[in-house]
């Protein structure tokens, strides 16, 4: 089947895949777009599983301030200097500071989150979960489903990320690394909030 220009640019401005794979992508799904994305987005996966091993040695440390009431300052590193100078990753690493301001998380992932406070969490979400009076076996899955919201809530890659709810911040710099090509991390952050 033959693919059209403007269907490779549709797929392009909808995913941010280069034109070749774009193309090779909607040749395998036979024109259809959704299918398509779908191709792209499990390829991605392949791809960023292994470029999350590669080392992150530059960057930008980023900052943001709101209203002289909120400051955020946080490092995001990259591979290279070239992707630090990238206008796409300078955005992703401003997104991410207003991100924080607006969000306030705790912990950067879930392996970040401390034993203490993962226990402290876990205790009061069961007896929470015994007060409702329902069976021992429902009662882990309702923890389980609270500490699933504690960490959307806590841990930065786990929230919805600010701009678009449907994404979050982890799915957001994977779409980032996808486009950019070189392994994203964010290694740190400091929220100031004023008279805190």
């Amino acid at each position: 089947m033959a693919i059209s220009s403007e269907l490779v640019k549709e797929l392009r401005e909808k995913t941010g895949v280069g034109f070749m794979e774009c193309k090779s992508a909607l040749q395998e799904s036979n024109g259809d777009i959704e299918a398509a994305v779908t191709i792209l987005r499990k390829r991605g996966l392949a791809s960023l599983a292994k470029k999350s091993g590669r080392e992150t040695k530059d960057g930008l440390i980023g900052a943001y301030i709101h209203n002289g009431k909120i400051g955020v300052m946080l490092e995001v590193n990259c591979e290279t200097d070239f992707v630090a100078r990238n206008p796409d990753f300078q955005a992703l690493v401003k997104d991410l500071a207003m991100h924080i301001a607006a969000l306030d998380p705790q912990f950067i992932r879930k392996e970040d989150v401390t034993e203490d406070v993962l226990a402290r969490e876990r205790e009061i979400y069961t007896e929470q979960a015994r007060a409702t009076g329902k069976p021992e076996g429902v009662l882990n899955k309702m923890v389980e489903g609270r500490m699933s919201k504690f960490y959307s809530e806590a841990c930065l890659m786990e929230q919805p990320f600010v701009k678009d709810p449907a994404l979050s911040v982890r799915d957001h710099i994977a779409a980032h690394i996808q486009r950019i090509g070189e392994n994203i991390q964010v290694r740190r952050f400091v929220r100031y909030k004023l008279g805190e």
